[in-house]
């Protein structure tokens, strides 16, 4: 940003001397770098791994539109799920000297070098729920992530009180959130009377991966009595996988993020629950941050931090909720996250 500050004071300078046929001196001062960049929109970048999760388009949005309403433009890039591409993104951001940039990690290690490139170029930098390893970001948010693996652990060690086999079919290795709910799972299944007999990853968070590999699965251990899956995404492909199996009701089956399609199995008795991530929230929040990091101004409430590997990053944790049938109307419907009708769509309402 010094770079660009020096630019900046040179064009003004010279735009003073053209206009005042150099006249005062002063008219070209850092004084009026200053007047300028106050009255600049703030210019954050915001690149996004891709759009192939539900959820990420409504994070986009209200993104965009807070940021907006706190005096900030935001250039919205989509990786396409291509870490390449990402990296790409985030070098054109810095060549386009933004104030701030956000990321939603597509590969959260392979950013390392990029993101302390833009840091080292006096860009601010924040992980958007997803957090880029050994980069020294000046900001993380996200939820806790441990306590979504929890919730979903709970949620099955209830439901099946007698106990039995489990399949785990979870997000990319690659996905830093995918160790750590994998860590609040199995720290509530251990010693329990559950078996984990299949795990998988989906590369890329591709779902139609979760119905092979439920199909895989299915064909090796039918009398599965519960599945983990990473988000509700895969837990539509892996639903998909036990009604052709005509075990769609009898697993139970749990996911994360309150997908809509999500929230109507549960009403329909085919999925127990989905922990539930308020993402207008979240978005919001990030957006108000990116702000206040843009500006330089203190981050409130940014108290807590997460080692990234090498570094101690400041943290904004958000705390997940275990939607189930009996919370549903509570926490979504009123929560105004999905309309009652949409929820109820395959149901007769009470």
């Amino acid at each position: 940003m010094k770079m660009w500050r020096g630019r900046l004071l040179l064009v003004v300078m010279l735009c003073c001397t053209l206009a005042a046929g150099c006249g005062k001196a002063e008219a070209g001062t850092e004084a009026d770098v200053q007047a300028w960049e106050k009255e600049r929109p703030l210019q954050i970048g915001l690149s996004i791994d891709s759009f192939v999760i539900e959820r990420w388009i409504r994070d986009r949005d209200i993104f965009v539109s807070t940021a907006k309403e706190h005096g900030a433009e935001v250039n919205v890039q989509n990786a396409n799920g291509d870490v390449n591409e990402q990296i790409e993104q985030i070098k054109y951001f810095i060549k386009k000297q933004m104030d701030v940039i956000v990321v939603v990690a597509g590969d959260c290690e392979a950013l390392s070098d990029v993101m302390k490139k833009a840091k080292d170029a006096g860009i601010k930098t924040m992980s958007y729920d997803r957090l880029v390893q050994n980069a020294d970001c000046d900001m993380y948010i996200s939820f806790d992530n441990k306590e979504v693996g929890r919730l979903m652990a709970e949620s099955l060690v209830r439901d099946i009180p007698e106990g039995g086999k489990i399949f785990m079919i979870q997000g990319p290795e690659t996905d830093h959130n995918v160790e750590m709910v994998r860590e609040g799972f199995d720290s509530v299944i251990e010693g329990k009377n559950l078996e984990v007999v299949y795990e998988s990853n989906c590369e890329g968070w591709l779902a139609e991966h979760a119905f092979d590999y439920a199909k895989e699965a299915l064909e090796k251990y039918p009398d599965v009595r519960g599945i983990m899956c990473g988000n509700d995404d895969l837990a539509t492909q892996v639903f998909r996988a036990l009604a052709e199996d005509r075990m769609a009701g009898k697993v139970c089956l749990v996911g994360q993020d309150g997908d809509l399609m999500a929230c109507q199995r549960i009403m329909e008795g085919t999925q127990n629950m989905t922990a539930f991530k308020s993402i207008e929230e979240e978005a919001r929040l990030a957006a108000e941050y990116a702000v206040m990091l843009g500006r330089g101004e203190p981050l409130k409430g940014g108290d807590k931090t997460i080692h990234d590997g090498t570094y101690d990053v400041p943290f904004l944790e958000l705390k997940p909720v275990a939607v189930t049938k009996e919370n549903m109307d509570d926490v979504i419907i009123q929560g105004g996250f999905h309309a009652r009708e949409d929820v109820y769509l395959n149901v007769k309402q009470q």
